[in-house]
C-alpha cells in the first residue's frame, strides 16, 4: 500500500507542475501570441525586401542566392507573402471563447493557405517559364503535373489551388465577402439618410399619469457590433452610450400597453407644440436661462478588455458548477454591466454568494450582482470601468424627452448602466429622501434638481423653501425669484416655515374644497379660465439640505411637521426633498420612511446605513462621486444611475442669470400673500399655536380636554398615555401633557417606571367636582 501511494504522488508530481510551471512563467494571452507571429512575419517581409537591394550585408547576399535558388521569380514574391500572413496575424479574426484550444488551428490554416500560395505561384511561373523561373521547388512541384497531365490540366489545377490557398488564409467564403460589400453599402446609405433627417426627432412617448414614476430615455441608435465566437455560441453585443438626435421614451410594461399609449399620443400630438427650451409648456412669457451656462460631456469610458473579463466570468462560474450563457454587455459611464443567463435549475442565490470570488477574479472592487434583472431573465455583473466619464447636466436637459415631459416636476437623475438617460417626476413620487455619507454626491444632487427645476418653471408656477443648517450649499440662491423666503439657516425660523407650510396645506385643502377640485392641477385649471391673475396656486418644494441637524434640536417638532406634509401635501402641491448624512434611524425615522417612499442612496460605510435608508443592502457597494441608487414607491428594487456633475461656477451662471432677470417675472397676488404670510412667520420668536398639531386645539392648563380626561382616568381606575391617545384619539404629546396636568393637580400620582400610575381620586370625590 505504501509503495502504491508513493507511485501515485509521483505520477501526479512529475511532468503536469512542469508544464504548470513553464505555462505561469511565459503565460501569453491567445491575442498577445498573434501579435508576436505578425511582427516577425512583417519583419521578414521587410529583411526580404531589402536583401533584394543588397542592403543585408554578407549574411542577406547569402541568403538572396539561396532563396533564387530555391524559389525563382517566387523569390520577389516572398515579401508580400510574409507580409500577408503578417497582417493576418495581427488583424484578423480570433476566437471569443476557449482561444487555447483554437491556437493550433488558427497558425495551421494560416501557414497552410500561404505555403500553398508560394507553391501554386511558383507552379505557375515554371509552367510559363520552362527554365527553372520558379526555382528547384517550382521546377519539383510542376513537373509531376506536366508529366503526367499536359499543359492545360496543369494550369486549371495550379489557378485552382492559388484561388484555395487565398481563401484558406484569408479564412473567408466569396458569400461572406459579397454579404460584407452589401452591408457596408447599406450603412453608408443609411447613415447618409440619417444625416438628411438630422434634424427631424421623433416625438417621445410617455408612460400615462400614475404608471410609473421613472421616464426613461433611450437612444434610437443602430445596433451595435456583435463580438462573436467561430463556433456561433456565447454572442454578445457591447454598447456605449452616447447622444444621438432621436430618442424613444420606453414604458415599463407590456408591448401592447406600449403600443397603446402610442396610439393615444399619436392622436393628441396636434395638441401639443414643440418645445424649443427647456421651460414648461404652460409658461408662455417664461425665458430659462441658456443652456450655455452649462458644460458639456467630455471622454469616453474605458472598461478594459470587454472579451477577457466576460470569459473570466463565465470561467469562474463553471469551476464552482454554474453554467452560464454570456449575454450583452452594457458599458455605462462609471460601470459595465456584463449579462449572464443561468442554465436551468440554478439557483440565483449560489450567483450571489459568488461575488466576492469574482471580485477576486476579475481584480475589481467592488462589484454588484443584480440578479436578476427587472423585467428581464438575466442576472447582472456591474464592474467599475478603468476610467469613468462625467455625465454633465446639459447634456440632459437638451435632450426633447426632457423638454416635451407634460410635468413641470420633472427634473434630472442622471444615466443608468445602460448609459440611458433618467428622468423622475417629483410629482408622482410624490415626496423624495436622499442620504449618503460625506462626499458621496448628496449636495451636488440637490442643486441637480434645483437647477432642472429652473429651467422647467417660471416663479409663477414654482416656488422653494430652502432650509440649510450647514449654511454652505444652498445659500448661494439667495436672492433669486422662486424662493418664497431667503435660505433658512436658522434651526427655530426652520420649524416655523414648516409649522407654516402645514397651515398653507391646509388653506389650500380649503380652496378646492370651496370650487370642487381634486388637486392642484385641476384646481388651477378651473380658476385660470375665471380669474387667471390671483387665483393661480404655484408648486411648493421645500428643500432640507441636512436632516441631522434639526432632528438633534427639535426632533418632535421636526418629525411632526414632516409626518404631516408628506401624508397630505401632495394633491395641493406641496413637495418634500430631505437630504441628510447620517442615515440613522435617530434620523429617519420610521414614521419619515413609512411617508416618504421614494429614496435615493449614495455610498454608505455599512450594510446597517444602506437598510436604514432602502431597506435592503446595496449602497454599501456604489462607488461614490455620483454613483446612486434610486428606489422608487412603485418598484420593488432600487435603480442603478450615475447622476450628473454640476461644478460651482455653472450655479453660479444660472443664479446670476436669474437675479438679473427677477424684475421681469411678474407674480399674482396669490403667491404675494403667500410670501408676505411666511415671512411673518419665520420673524415669530416662539413656534405658533395654531399650527402647533401636537395640540391639536389648546395648549398648556387651558386643555378642554382636561376634563374628560380625569373623567376616564377616574373610571378606568388607571392611566396611562396609550389609553388617553386611544379613547381621546389625540397624539402622543399631548397625552402625556394630560397626564402632567392631572398629575399636579392630585388626580394620580407620579410615574414609577413600568408600574401604572395610582388614582388617587376615587369615583365618589369625583362627584363632588
Amino acid at each position: 500500500m505504501a509503495f502504491r501511494s508513493n507511485k501515485n504522488k509521483s505520477e501526479q508530481s512529475e511532468v503536469p507542475p512542469r508544464r504548470g510551471e513553464a505555462r505561469s512563467r511565459f503565460n501569453l494571452s491567445h491575442d498577445t501570441k498573434r501579435a508576436v507571429w505578425g511582427v516577425i512575419f512583417l519583419a521578414g517581409a521587410a529583411l526580404v525586401a531589402l536583401s533584394f537591394f543588397n542592403l543585408t550585408g554578407r549574411g542577406g547576399e547569402i541568403f538572396y542566392n539561396l532563396t533564387t535558388l530555391i524559389f525563382g521569380w517566387g523569390y520577389y514574391v516572398l515579401p508580400a507573402v510574409f507580409a500577408a500572413i503578417g497582417i493576418i496575424f495581427l488583424f484578423g479574426k480570433s476566437p471569443v471563447e476557449e482561444p487555447e484550444k483554437k491556437e493550433r488551428s488558427v497558425f495551421f490554416h494560416t501557414l497552410f493557405g500561404a505555403g500553398l500560395f508560394l507553391l501554386t505561384l511558383l507552379g505557375l511561373f515554371e509552367l510559363f517559364g520552362q527554365n527553372f523561373q520558379g526555382g528547384w521547388l517550382g521546377f519539383l512541384f510542376s513537373y509531376p503535373f506536366l508529366y503526367f497531365f499536359g499543359f492545360w490540366a496543369a494550369l486549371v489545377i495550379f489557378a485552382a489551388g492559388f484561388l484555395i490557398s487565398v481563401l484558406i488564409a484569408a479564412n473567408v467564403s466569396p458569400r461572406d465577402f459579397w454579404q460584407k460589400r452589401e452591408t457596408v453599402g447599406e450603412e453608408k446609405i443609411i447613415q447618409e439618410e440619417a444625416a438628411e433627417s438630422e434634424a427631424a426627432s421623433a416625438p417621445p412617448v410617455f408612460s400615462p399619469s400614475g404608471s410609473d414614476k421613472i421616464i426613461e430615455a433611450r437612444e434610437s441608435e443602430p445596433m451595435p457590433p456583435q463580438i462573436q465566437n467561430e463556433t456561433g455560441r456565447g454572442n454578445f453585443v457591447t454598447s456605449f452610450f452616447s447622444n444621438p438626435p432621436v430618442f424613444e421614451i420606453k414604458k415599463i410594461g407590456s408591448e401592447q400597453e406600449e403600443k397603446g399609449v402610442e396610439r393615444e399620443l399619436t392622436d393628441e400630438d396636434e395638441e401639443f407644440e414643440t418645445v424649443e427650451s427647456a421651460a414648461s409648456p404652460m409658461e408662455d412669457d417664461y425665458s430659462p436661462p441658456s443652456l450655455k451656462f452649462l458644460d458639456e460631456e467630455r471622454g469616453v469610458p474605458s472598461s478594459g478588455d470587454i472579451r477577457a473579463n466576460a470569459n473570466i466570468i463565465k470561467r469562474t462560474l463553471e469551476n464552482f458548477g454554474i453554467d452560464v450563457e454570456m449575454g450583452e454587455v452594457n458599458v455605462g459611464p462609471t460601470v459595465t454591466q456584463y449579462t449572464l443567463k443561468p442554465a436551468q435549475g440554478i439557483k440565483l442565490s449560489r450567483i450571489m454568494a459568488l461575488q466576492n470570488d469574482l471580485a477576486l477574479a476579475l481584480a475589481a472592487h467592488p462589484i454588484r450582482i443584480e440578479a436578476p434583472i427587472p423585467g428581464r431573465s438575466l442576472v447582472g455583473i456591474e464592474i467599475p470601468n478603468k476610467i469613468a466619464s462625467l455625465v454633465r447636466l446639459k447634456n440632459l436637459l437638451e435632450i426633447e424627452a426632457f423638454n416635451e415631459a407634460p410635468s413641470s416636476l420633472t427634473f434630472a437623475l442622471g444615466r443608468d448602466v445602460t448609459g440611458s438617460p433618467v428622468y423622475a417626476d417629483l410629482g408622482r413620487m410624490p415626496h423624495l429622501l436622499i442620504a449618503g455619507s460625506t462626499g458621496s454626491g448628496k449636495s451636488v444632487c440637490i442643486h441637480d434638481i434645483i437647477i432642472s427645476f429652473l429651467y422647467r418653471n417660471s416663479p409663477k408656477v414654482l416656488k422653494f423653501i430652502f432650509i440649510d443648517p450647514k449654511r454652505v450649499e444652498l445659500s448661494v440662491y439667495n436672492g433669486i425669484p422662486h424662493l418664497l423666503s431667503p435660505v433658512i439657516t436658522d434651526g427655530r425660523k426652520a420649524i416655523n416655515a414648516l409649522r407654516w407650510a402645514v397651515g398653507e396645506m391646509e388653506r389650500r385643502y380649503e380652496k378646492l374644497e370651496q370650487v370642487g377640485a381634486r388637486d392642484i392641477g385641476s384646481y388651477n385649471s378651473k380658476i385660470n379660465g375665471k380669474n387667471p391673475q390671483d387665483g393661480h396656486l404655484p408648486y411648493i418644494v421645500i428643500m432640507i439640505d441636512e436632516l441631522a441637524d434639526l432632528m438633534a434640536a427639535f426632533p418632535r417638532e421636526v418629525e411632526g411637521s414632516i409626518v404631516r406634509l408628506a401624508q397630505m401635501a401632495r394633491a395641493v402641491g406641496i413637495h418634500l426633498i430631505v437630504s441628510t448624512q447620517r442615515p440613522s434611524v435617530e434620523v429617519i425615522t420610521g414614521l419619515i420612511k413609512a411617508n416618504i417612499t421614494s429614496r435615493i442612496a449614495f455610498q454608505v460605510a455599512s450594510q446597517i446605513d444602506s437598510r436604514t435608508i432602502l431597506d435592503m443592502a446595496g449602497a454599501e457597494k456604489l462607488l461614490g462621486s455620483g454613483d446612486m441608487l434610486f428606489l422608487s414607491a412603485d418598484s420593488l428594487k432600487p435603480r442603478r444611475i450615475q447622476g450628473s456633475f454640476l461644478t460651482e461656477q455653472e450655479i453660479k451662471k444660472v443664479v446670476e442669470y436669474m437675479k438679473n432677470a427677477s424684475g421681469i417675472f411678474g407674480e399674482s397676488g396669490e403667491v404675494q400673500s403667500e410670501t408676505g404670510g411666511l415671512s411673518s412667520a419665520l420673524e415669530q420668536k416662539d413656534f405658533p399655536k395654531e399650527l402647533n398639531f401636537d395640540d391639536d386645539s389648546g395648549q398648556g392648563g387651558d386643555d378642554e380636554l382636561y376634563s374628560q380626561a380625569r373623567k376616564l382616568v377616574v373610571e378606568a381606575g388607571k392611566a396611562s398615555a396609550s389609553l388617553l391617545q386611544r379613547r381621546l384619539r389625540i397624539g402622543y404629546a399631548r397625552a402625556a401633557r394630560l397626564l402632567d396636568m392631572l398629575e399636579e393637580e392630585g388626580v394620580i400620582g407620579p410615574g414609577d417606571g413600568a408600574k401604572p400610575r395610582e388614582i388617587l381620586v376615587s369615583k365618589e370625590e369625583y362627584g363632588e367636582y
